[in-house]
């Protein structure tokens, strides 16, 4: 016998089970790889740059040892202007600034500095100068200061 309603038979409407979490669409492995490659590219620059500035790191060192040394005569001043001819020989290899001394060597420093040049100017050349005189005239702590100042004003 034939029912009266052939629309009870149909079943009621069904969705489709969810999809699972495993294996992601494309889109989500293009964007995998590009932050991994973005990672590894910022992670090269800042090892690149570390490596760059391990002098920086050196020469601040130098000076925070000659910082603290209480007898500053003139080989103290001279090491001093060592510790800057190194930086300067690694900063600008292609001036030959090392070689530099007098006044050329101050107009370098003053060249090469961040900050402003004028008011630098009696510290650096009486720095320069106290390296060779035997009682020194310049004070210790503003070459300090000034020696800092150049260095931190260096980096790559």
């Amino acid at each position: 016998m034939m029912e009266q309603d052939p629309l009870s038979q149909l079943r009621d409407i069904h969705l489709p089970d969810p999809g699972g979490f495993w294996p992601p669409a494309p889109g989500w492995w293009v964007l995998l790889a590009l932050t991994l490659i973005l990672v590894a590219f910022a992670a090269w620059q800042l090892i690149r740059k570390h490596r760059r500035n391990r002098w920086l790191t050196q020469a601040l060192a130098e000076v925070d040892a000659l910082a603290v040394e209480s007898h500053r005569d003139s080989d103290w001043f001279r090491r001093l202007n060592q510790v800057l001819k190194r930086g300067a020989r690694v900063r600008y290899p292609e001036r030959s600034a090392e070689a530099l001394s007098g006044d050329a060597w101050i107009n370098f420093l003053l060249e090469t500095s961040p900050k402003d040049r004028i008011a630098s100017r009696p510290t650096v050349e009486e720095m320069v100068a106290s390296s060779w005189r035997p009682v020194p005239t310049c004070n210790a702590d503003h070459a300090i200061a000034v020696a800092r100042l150049w260095l931190r004003g260096q980096k790559c």
